[in-house]
């Protein structure tokens, strides 16, 4: 009996495995049909963030072109506040590892879809704060914020 059950489970446990292709049905002549082996859609292939970081802080042509204009945040100081647009916009040149640590205090986080940067002087009221998303397989900055009160 329990030999009898377990043939039973090993069969509903194969027929239930999916196969790595499917098949696409294709009319040859009009009156019977053909089906023909379509491979497993690939994931699409994602940009190193690391690289796109490095060019982006180099190329200000591709970092104009790699932002997600109207950029969310702002740029504020005492007497105003503004939205960021390509034409008020100042090239990044610092990645947030080489920041001056005796001048400022600098934290990032990274995950699989996002990189958040975040550089401050205590007590200043100078703070910034930038956000890096992955979107389609490339890496677009989404947020800038920039505090200098």
């Amino acid at each position: 009996m329990k030999r009898l059950l377990y043939i039973l489970i090993c069969c509903v446990a194969i027929v239930g495995c999916k196969s790595t292709s499917t098949t696409k049905k294709t009319p040859t002549d009009g009156n019977s049909s053909a089906t023909t082996a379509v491979a497993p859609k690939k994931k699409s292939k994602v940009e190193n963030f690391d690289k796109f970081y490095d060019r982006f802080h180099t190329d200000s042509t591709f970092q104009l072109s790699r932002i997600k204009f109207p950029l969310q945040g702002g740029y504020h100081t005492l007497d105003n506040s503004s939205k960021w647009t390509p034409q008020n916009w100042h090239m990044m040149k610092t990645r947030v590892y080489d920041v001056d640590k005796n001048k400022y205090r600098a934290t990032y986080s990274k995950t699989e879809t996002t990189f958040t940067q975040k550089v401050w002087i205590d007590s200043a009221g100078l703070f910034t704060e930038c956000r890096f998303e992955l979107i389609d397989g490339k890496w677009f900055l989404v947020y800038m914020n920039d505090e200098n009160k």
